[in-house]
Order: C-alpha cells, then sequence, then structure tokens
C-alpha cells in the first residue's frame, strides 16, 4: 500500500495494482511518483491511497484493476466515537458531565446545521472542531499554551505540509513560489478577504471565477488552477446546503465549510502582505530590477562621475533612491496591516455582539433554547483581527514557513510598533464587556508579553460584567493580566454576573492580585470559593479594598471562612455579602470579629435573613469600630421596633461623636431617610433577578411606612417630598407586576 498526500484522509482514492502480492506502505507526496528511485516499489504496490484526485490521470491504466472514492466517516457511530475520545483524550477518558453535555449539544447542532454535518464528515475537520471545543472548554492551568489561531495552523500544516502545486508532475525550482498554502492563500484567501471586506459568507460561481480563477492565465497557470480545483478546492467551499440560490444568475452560492475558515485565510492573505496597491508592487519591480543591476549601475556611476559635473551627477544618485523608496512604502504597508486589525478590532456597529469566543462556539455548538424571531444584526468579523496577531506569533510564523508562507521578523516588528499606538489609543476608550473581552483574546493570541504589558497599563478598568466566562477565557485573563509587573493594578475588575463558579475561581487566581476593587456578584459561588478568597485576603502583599460578593449563596459556613481573614488583613475597606444567605448566625460572627480589623469602613449585609437581636447587636459592635461608617441592612427580617431601634443606635455617640449610618428602610422615624435614594436605587437594579414576591413584599412595607409618615406633617414641601419618595415606589412596584405577567424579567445588576 502507497498513500500520498494529505494525513488527514479528507478525500482518499484507493487503485488496486497487478503485480507482486506484497504490500508496500508509505507517506509520499504525489510528486514523488516521477521519481525514478520509487518505481520499482510503485510497479510492486497493490493499492495506492491518495488525497489528489489529479493523480488518477498520471497512473499508468494498465496497473489500475479498480479504484473507488472514501471521502469521511460512512458510519455515524464511529464519528461519534471519534469525537467521544478526542474530547476526553486528556481526561484519562473519564465522560465527565461536561463533555458529555458538549458531545450532545454538538450532535444536535449537526441534525440542525446540515453545512456543518458536511465539514465534519471528513476526519480533518471532525480534528478541528474536537480541537477548538477542547480548547474553549478544557483548558486549565496544567495545559501548555494553545491558541486558536495555532489550532488553525496546525491544522493547515497536517493538511498541506510540504506539497506544492503541480503541473503534470513537474515541480519549478522555485518551491517557494509554487507551494501549496501559498497557492491557496492567494486564490481562496482573496476570496475570503473580499467576503470580509463587503460583509458576505457566501459567494457565486461568478465570484469563485473572479477570485480563484483570475481573468487572463498562461496555459501553465490554467493548468495549475485545474489541478487545484480538483484537488483542494472543494475542500474549502462547498456549495450551500439550504438550496438557496443567486437572486441574479438563480445560481448556487458556495460557503466555507468552516465559518472561521473564511477569517483564518482572510487573515493569511492580509499578514503575508497579499493584498498589495499598485503602487507597492511597482515599488517592488522597480527595486528588485535595481537589485539585480546594482553591480552594473555602480560601475557605470563610478566611471560617469569622472566627468559629469557634480551638480548633474546628483540626478544619476536618484537610481540609488528607489530601494529606500520601496522601504517606505512597505513600512506604511505594515502600518496600514496594524491599523486595520484595530480598526476591525472595535467596529461601532459589532459592540453589541458576543464576544469572539463564544461566537466560534455557536458556530459549533449552536443556539440553543427560544431563537430570536429576527436577526438583530449582520454577522460580525471579530475573530478576523484576531488571527491577524497570531499570526504573527513565532510559533506559527515557524510552521507558515513549513507551508511556503513567509513572514519575515522585521515584518512583525513595523507590525507591532504600529499596533502598539492604536491599540493603546482604543484600550483608553471605554469599551463594551464583549468587545474588552476581544482586545484580551487578540493579546492572548498575539502571544508578546511586552506589548500586552504597554496595553494594560492605559487600562485602569477591566468590566468583564455579563461575559459568560469558560476555562479558557479565565485562562486568557490570567495569562495576560501576569504579563505585567507586580506593582500594576486595576482600579477595578468586575466579573459580575459572569457564570463563574468554584473551579473557576482557582484559575483566575492570579487575576486577583492586580486589582484593588474586586466584583465577584451575581455569579455561583459557595461556601468553599470563600476558602479561596480567605487565602487571597491573607497574602501578605494584597491590595484588595473592596470586595462584592452579592448574590452568590455563600451561607454562614462560607462566611466563617471568609471572616477568619480579618484578623491578617490591612487592605479591605468595603465588604458587601448582600443576598449572600446569611443568618444571625452570621451577624453574631460579624459583631465578634470586626474589632480584629480595623480598616474597614461600610459592611452591606442587605437583603439576607437577619432578625433584630443580631442586626441590633452587630451595629452596636461598628459603633465600637474605629473606621466604619455605613451598614446595609434593608431588606432583612426586620420589624418596625427593630428599624427604630436601629435608627436610635445608629446616633452619634458623646465620647467620639461618630455617627454609624444604618440603611434600614426609606423612613427614620416619621422622616424620610437621607439614603432612600441609594436603597432604591440598589433595590430598583436587582429586583428583577431577586426573588420578587420578597421584594414585592418589602417595596409595599415603604410604602406603608411613607403614606403614615406624609400624615404626620402639616408642612407641604414635606408632603411633597414623602409623595416624590412613593411615586419612585409605586413605579417599582408597577414594573414588578408588569414583568410577572409578561415573564420577560431577567437579572440585571
Amino acid at each position: 500500500m502507497w498513500r500520498f498526500g494529505r494525513p488527514s484522509g479528507t478525500e482518499v482514492l484507493r487503485w488496486r495494482c497487478q503485480g507482486s502480492p506484497r504490500d508496500v506502505c508509505c507517506k509520499l507526496h504525489t510528486r514523488s511518483l516521477q521519481k525514478s528511485r520509487y518505481l520499482l516499489l510503485f510497479l510492486q504496490a497493490s493499492i495506492l491511497v491518495t488525497t489528489r484526485l489529479s493523480a488518477v490521470d498520471r497512473v499508468p491504466k494498465k496497473y489500475i484493476n479498480r479504484y473507488v472514492q472514501i471521502c469521511g466517516f460512512n458510519d455515524p457511530h464511529r464519528q461519534r466515537a471519534y469525537f467521544t475520545s478526542r474530547l476526553l483524550q486528556q481526561n484519562e477518558g473519564k465522560p465527565g458531565k461536561v463533555a458529555e453535555t458538549l458531545i450532545e449539544m454538538l450532535y444536535l447542532n449537526l441534525q440542525r446545521e446540515s453545512q456543518l454535518a458536511t465539514a465534519c464528515f471528513l476526519p480533518s475537520y471532525c480534528w478541528l472542531t474536537c480541537a477548538t471545543l477542547h480548547l474553549l472548554h478544557f483548558t486549565d492551568t496544567k495545559s501548555p499554551i494553545r491558541t486558536l489561531t495555532g489550532i488553525y495552523t496546525s491544522f493547515m500544516r497536517l493538511n498541506f505540509g510540504g506539497e506544492v502545486i503541480t503541473v503534470d508532475g513537474n515541480v519549478s525550482s522555485q518551491e517557494q513560489q509554487n507551494s501549496l498554502m501559498l497557492y491557496v492563500v492567494r486564490t481562496v484567501g482573496k476570496l475570503a478577504f473580499d467576503g470580509i471586506t463587503n460583509k458576505r459568507t457566501s459567494f457565486s460561481a461568478e465570484e469563485l471565477e473572479q477570485w480563484v480563477g483570475g481573468k487572463t492565465k498562461t496555459d501553465e497557470e490554467l493548468q495549475q488552477l485545474a489541478v487545484f480545483r480538483t484537488d483542494v478546492l472543494d475542500f474549502f467551499l462547498v456549495p450551500r446546503n439550504d438550496h438557496v440560490t443567486d437572486p441574479e444568475s438563480g445560481g448556487r452560492r458556495y460557503v466555507f465549510a468552516v465559518p472561521a475558515m473564511q477569517e483564518y485565510l482572510a487573515a493569511l492573505y492580509v499578514v503575508l502582505g497579499e493584498n498589495k496597491s499598485v503602487l507597492e508592487k511597482l515599488t517592488k519591480e522597480v527595486s528588485e530590477a535595481l537589485g539585480q543591476a546594482s553591480e552594473d549601475i555602480t560601475s557605470l556611476l563610478s566611471i560617469l562621475s569622472k566627468v559629469i559635473p557634480f551638480r548633474i551627477f546628483a540626478v544619476f544618485n536618484l537610481l540609488k533612491l528607489f530601494p529606500k523608496l520601496f522601504e517606505r512604502v512597505s513600512s506604511h504597508s505594515k502600518g496600514r496591516i496594524a491599523s486595520t486589525m484595530a480598526a476591525e478590532m472595535f467596529r461601532s456597529e459589532d459592540s453589541f455582539n458576543e464576544d469572539v469566543l463564544d461566537q466560534v462556539e455557536q458556530s459549533l455548538l449552536g443556539v440553543h433554547g427560544p431563537q430570536p424571531q429576527e436577526e438583530t444584526y449582520t454577522r460580525a468579523f471579530e475573530l478576523y483581527p484576531i488571527f491577524m496577531g497570531g499570526l504573527l506569533h513565532y510559533g506559527n510564523r515557524r510552521l507558515l514557513d513549513q507551508l511556503g508562507c513567509s513572514i519575515k521578523s522585521h515584518t512583525v516588528s513595523q507590525i507591532t510598533r504600529a499596533l502598539r499606538k492604536h491599540l493603546i489609543k482604543e484600550s483608553q476608550k471605554k469599551q463594551p464587556p464583549e468587545e474588552l473581552m476581544d482586545l484580551l483574546v487578540l493579546l492572548y493570541e498575539f502571544q508578546n508579553p511586552r506589548l500586552t504589558a504597554e496595553v494594560l497599563q492605559s487600562i485602569k478598568t477591566i468590566n468583564l460584567s455579563t461575559v459568560r466566562m469558560t476555562p479558557h477565557k479565565c485562562f486568557v485573563l490570567s495569562t495576560v493580566l501576569s504579563c505585567t509587573s507586580s506593582s500594576f493594578h486595576l482600579n477595578e475588575l468586575n466579573l459580575s454576573s459572569c457564570h463563574i463558579t468554584p473551579e473557576l475561581m482557582q484559575m483566575l487566581w492570579p487575576a486577583f492580585h492586580h486589582t484593588s476593587n474586586l466584583n465577584l456578584q451575581f455569579n455561583s459561588l459557595g461556601p468553599e470559593s470563600c476558602i479561596l478568597l480567605r487565602d487571597l485576603l491573607f497574602e501578605p502583599n494584597c491590595t484588595i479594598k473592596s470586595l462584592q460578593l452579592c448574590d452568590n449563596y455563600l451561607t454562614d459556613t462560607g462566611i466563617s471562612h471568609l471572616l477568619e481573614a480579618l484578623s491578617g488583613n490591612h487592605s479591605l475597606q468595603r465588604l458587601c455579602l448582600m443576598h449572600t444567605g446569611l443568618g444571625d448566625q452570621s451577624a453574631q460572627m460579624l459583631a465578634e470579629r470586626l474589632g480584629q480589623h480595623d480598616m474597614l469602613q461600610e459592611l452591606n449585609v442587605a437583603y439576607n435573613n437577619i432578625g433584630d437581636s443580631a442586626a441590633l447587636t452587630m451595629v452596636d459592635a461598628c459603633r465600637e469600630h474605629p473606621s466604619i461608617h455605613t451598614v446595609h441592612l434593608y431588606l432583612n427580617q426586620l420589624t418596625d421596633v427593630g428599624k427604630q431601634s436601629l435608627y436610635v443606635r445608629g446616633g452619634p455617640r458623646v465620647k467620639q461623636g461618630r455617627r454609624v449610618k444604618v440603611l434600614a428602610s426609606v423612613t427614620e422615624g416619621s422622616d424620610i431617610s437621607e439614603d432612600w435614594h441609594p436603597i432604591l436605587s440598589v433595590i430598583g437594579k436587582n429586583s428583577l433577578s431577586w426573588d420578587r414576591d420578597r421584594v414585592r413584599e418589602q417595596l409595599l412595607v415603604f410604602l406603608k411606612d411613607l403614606e403614615w409618615g406624609r400624615k404626620q406633617h402639616q408642612s407641604f414641601w414635606k408632603k411633597m417630598h414623602f409623595r416624590r419618595v412613593e411615586s419612585v415606589v409605586r413605579q417599582m412596584l408597577s414594573l414588578l407586576e408588569k414583568s410577572s405577567n409578561t415573564g420577560t424579567g431577567t437579572g440585571t445588576k
């Protein structure tokens, strides 16, 4: 048996040859068929396997008995077994819940998305799909650095490594110019780039002919094109399976087998500098011509300089300026590549899309659950600039060089210098969380610690609120922040509503050391997460001043772990434990431990299950504390008598003259609390995600207290103030009723 071409076996041909019964098996490229040293082995082979359909015509017919084409998996169960084994290969073969869920979602999407099913029929695309899912969901701190660009580059290396475009088996001496991968970039990559430029993912037959075929070609180029169309083109581009025809020509339209492949090839097309302007092409030709004739020009000028006046001779020296002109134009080209990357990264129309890693995942797993009735935005090609950054990494450039696609180090240096200015300028602007996540992914894919540190120096806040964090995203965030110096600190790291679990907390540990304000509210943290947070606060160089844990079910057990850090921490000033499942036991522990930490200024234990007695004990402890000035206690199990007692206890002590502000209700006795607005603001922001019955009950109590207080005053202005606050409470009640009736309420921060 002889095997030729791409090792992934995307398209396989077999021939049974007459002759010796002995089977010979080896991997060779198609061009090896012409070499005499392999001829004897070829004549003795009984089976040939190749991915080059064009090789059929070059096998002597007298040796062929029969042949068969095998295009991929012939058994769905075998394909599923491959997906399962590939996703579990680093989990010791144990099918965890995450892996099982991924496989089920993948197969649901394969059944619904016929285009992806067609691609995954080929083993090589199965590998690409599994490698991508494994990166997104099974990244851990022990894994080697892997990037999405690296996966796609390895995919190209596996499929096209060492292959050249040939005509009748003849190979030009300039193999670099004839590498199959470079031919792919100049044809399919050009088509991909045009699609991204015009926001299109499907192409007509005429467009394929325009960008892949070209207008005028020599006989040799036409033969190369014929070989390319037969062997390679349908590996990347396949007909749309939804039977949508081109409205103008009425013909079928073609798409990339895997959507992200369009962005990868377009990025490679740009980074390799294939989209040159006319001036760049002309200048390069002039520079090369002068370079070839440099010796003759130098000799000529040396002779003329002896007989021609100096001023006239200076004109001849202009000839030597052309190579420098080429360098300037080339440098400008690299700057344009950098500006293209930055422009594509921060497109304003893409600001409300999901982050790029979620888009990649959805292209493989689909969107399950209720589907939007209509698309609210067009396709965003946000992976395209990220691929451009990843292609500049040394590891990817080394693989591409083996494919005949060389990216020189000085080119990378020029692009990096220009890109640094653009990224620093854009990063200083406030970016939506999804766009900021994309920027972090770009920096990670680039794998340039110095550039990363310089860009992050201009970022004061990382707000990833509502971004669905996965193991890979957590790894990206921690890795990127680890590129900075130990003295670098963010004003805030906002990870609220990010679906963070205790397992993900371990991956985020390095990132926590680079912030003063850590926001972890609205996540899925439990009591075990408090052990890690305790260790974080115990760190001697801990700089966390504010820790927000609202809406995590920590319970009394978790709080007991967290409070252990108060005796050893010297940075924490604000602690938010709102809606964390605390009871009287936690309040008593807080009261006992507060004296061990003299830096705390604000304590928020609102919306828990704290009663009158425990609340009074805690407020008394806060009054004894040297720095606490505010305690949040609203939405607890407090009676009217308890609220009045808290208000009295919060008054200034005679000895110290310091008042502890107690936020327990919108009223304080017969007056409106001066803090009614922050109380209602917090409740309003979270009312749709909290227990609506409990929130409604509390708002009705507020309304009753406001109506009673209004009746106690004769002043017109006092009554108007009460009515103003009443109207805010009634609006919140109305919103709750409306959301309950429609069932459209969603959690907010």
